[in-house]
């Protein structure tokens, strides 16, 4: 028996999120406004989709530490953006939410020395437990993001758990 895969259609509002997302220039005014961090650091949205989110961190000197790898916080802010934007992209046009950061963990595998690409592969899952909800309602998710090097080796893996509250 094969398993089905779930397809998911976006609204307009969820489509208009994802068009803006993947163009650079929209994209970089809107994290100059709400997370400069991501522009200093020069974090990029590759892809976005209902079943996930890749973010890419280059290695370079705004962005590495003195022990010439990317710093801890800087791979955390892209691992955060691609389940962050999954979210966004979930929640769009859905009505009013909440979402809030309320658990975070990592780990590391190896040193993080070239551009790293994170990815979230829940989207599927966050689509049903957002589309779930009642009013009033609260949840809780956690979601996973695998940061890769280019030859495909995982370099830190990031735990990031989201609270969710579906307002009238």
């Amino acid at each position: 028996m094969e398993a089905q895969k779930t397809q998911i259609s976006l609204n307009s509002q969820a489509l208009d999120y994802q068009k803006k997302m993947i163009n650079p220039l929209v994209f970089w005014f809107a994290m100059l406004a709400k997370l400069p961090s991501a522009v200093f650091w020069r974090i990029r949205i590759k892809s976005i989709s209902p079943e996930k989110c890749e973010v890419t961190i280059p290695y370079f000197w705004r962005s590495q530490n003195p022990f010439k790898s990317i710093y801890f916080a800087a791979m955390a802010g892209a691992a955060e953006l691609s389940t962050g934007a999954l979210c966004q992209l979930a929640l769009a046009g859905k009505g009013k939410f909440s979402m809030l950061v309320v658990d975070f963990r990592a780990e590391y595998f190896k040193k993080a020395n070239e551009k790293i690409t994170f990815t979230c592969n829940q989207g599927i899952e966050l689509f049903e437990l957002i589309d779930s909800m009642d009013i009033n309602g609260t949840e809780q998710l956690m979601l996973v993001s695998s940061g890769k090097n280019p030859k495909g080796e995982e370099v830190a893996r990031f735990y990031v758990t989201w609270s969710f509250k579906r307002k009238a």
